[in-house]
C-alpha cells in the first residue's frame, strides 16, 4: 500500500443523525481507525465481525439497521462494526488499497480489540477481504457469512496488474475527482441505489440516503472507492475458498444482479451453485432482495444468520 501525501476536502455540511452509534478508536500502524459495538460486551458468545462494502458514502454505518434488529430481537451476542481504512471515521490515506491491507487491519482488530475469534459477516464484493483474512489468520475465524457475494466470473479470473494501474491512474486524477463530486450528489446516490442495489425503489429511504451523504463528508474517502473500482480485489480465489475449513453461509437475493459485464448473464441460482461447488462446508440460502440484503431485507437476514450460528453451534 503506497501512501502519497494527503489533501483534505470537505464540500458538504454535516448530516445530523439521531441514530448515530457511539464510535471508538484504536491505532493500527500509524493510523487511527474507528469502530462501533452493539450487543452485550460481557457475553461469552462468539462475536460477529461485520465487513462493510466499499462505495460512495459507504462505511460501517451500512450495518446500523442490522445491528438494531439484532439487539432488539433479544440476542446479546457482541457485534463489532469497524470502519475500514479510508472509510467512515477511520484515517483516509491517499493509497492504493488492497484486500490484504484491509485484512491485515481486521486481523489486528480481532487480536487487539476484540480479543477472541469471530464469525465474519461480509457484504458483497468485499468478500476478498474476508478470504484474505481467513487464509492468513484461520485461527481468528470460526465461521463466515457471505452476503450477496460477487458474480462467480469475478472471483475466478486474475485482472492484469497493468490494467488495474491504468484504471487507478484515471480515477486518481481530476477526471476521477469530478466523477466523485458528481457521485456524492443525492440524485445520483438515489438513482444508483434504485438501478443497482435495491430490489424495490421504495426501500431507498431517507435513512439510507442520509447515511450515504454523511459518508461523503470527506472527499478523502474517494481513494478507497478508486481502489475498489480499479479492480485491485479481482483475483482467482478458488484455491483459498477450497481450503476454508470453517462453516460458511451464503445468502443470495432472489433478484441478485451484477454491475460487471462479466456477471450480468448469471442467475442467482447459478451463482449459488458455483459457490456451493467451491466451498467444502457451506449452507446456501435464497432470500427476498437484490444486492444489499442486510439493509433491504433485515429481518430475514438476521433470521438466517441466527439459524446458521445455531446449526453449527459457533
Amino acid at each position: 500500500m503506497k501512501v502519497p501525501p494527503i489533501q483534505i476536502l470537505s464540500l458538504f455540511p454535516m448530516v445530523n443523525s439521531a441514530i448515530a452509534p457511539n464510535f471508538k478508536t484504536y491505532d493500527w500502524q500509524t493510523y487511527s481507525c474507528a469502530y462501533y459495538q452493539s450487543g452485550d460486551s460481557n457475553s461469552a458468545a462468539t462475536p460477529l465481525l461485520l465487513i462493510h462494502p466499499i462505495g460512495v458514502g459507504l462505511s460501517a454505518r451500512f450495518w446500523d439497521r442490522f445491528c438494531r434488529n439484532w439487539v432488539e430481537g433479544g440476542n446479546d451476542r457482541p457485534i463489532f462494526a469497524p470502519d475500514l481504512l479510508g472509510c467512515g471515521k477511520s484515517a483516509m490515506p491517499h493509497a492504493t488499497y488492497l484486500p490484504e491491507d484491509w485484512a491485515s487491519q481486521l486481523a489486528f482488530f480481532i487480536k487487539e480489540v476484540i480479543g477472541q475469534p469471530v464469525i465474519v459477516v461480509v457484504q458483497g464484493a468485499l468478500l476478498p477481504v474476508a478470504l484474505e483474512l481467513v487464509h492468513y489468520h484461520p485461527e481468528q475465524v470460526k465461521g463466515l457469512v457471505f452476503s450477496g457475494p460477487p458474480a462467480w466470473p469475478l472471483m475466478i479470473e486474475d485482472t492484469a496488474d497493468w490494467l488495474q494501474r491504468i484504471r487507478w491512474n484515471l480515477f486518481d486524477s481530476p477526471l476521477g475527482w469530478g466523477f466523485y463530486v458528481y457521485a456524492c450528489q443525492e440524485g445520483f446516490l438515489r438513482q444508483f441505489s434504485i438501478d443497482q442495489l435495491f430490489a424495490r425503489a421504495e426501500d431507498v429511504d431517507r435513512e439510507w440516503l442520509d447515511t450515504l451523504r454523511e459518508g461523503c463528508q470527506s472527499f478523502e474517502s474517494r481513494h478507497a472507492v478508486y481502489a475498489f473500482l480499479s479492480g485491485f480485489w479481482r483475483r482467482d480465489y478458488r484455491k483459498i475458498m477450497a481450503a476454508i475449513a470453517q462453516p460458511v453461509l451464503v445468502l443470495m437475493g432472489d433478484e441478485a444482479s451484477s454491475i460487471s459485464r462479466e456477471g450480468d448473464q448469471e442467475t442467482p441460482d447459478q451463482r449459488l451453485a458455483a459457490y456451493e461447488t467451491a466451498l467444502s462446508q457451506v449452507q446456501l440460502e435464497s432470500m427476498p432482495g437484490r444486492n444489499v440484503l442486510p439493509y433491504e431485507s433485515t429481518v430475514a437476514f438476521v433470521t438466517f444468520v441466527r439459524s446458521f450460528i445455531a446449526n453449527y453451534q459457533i
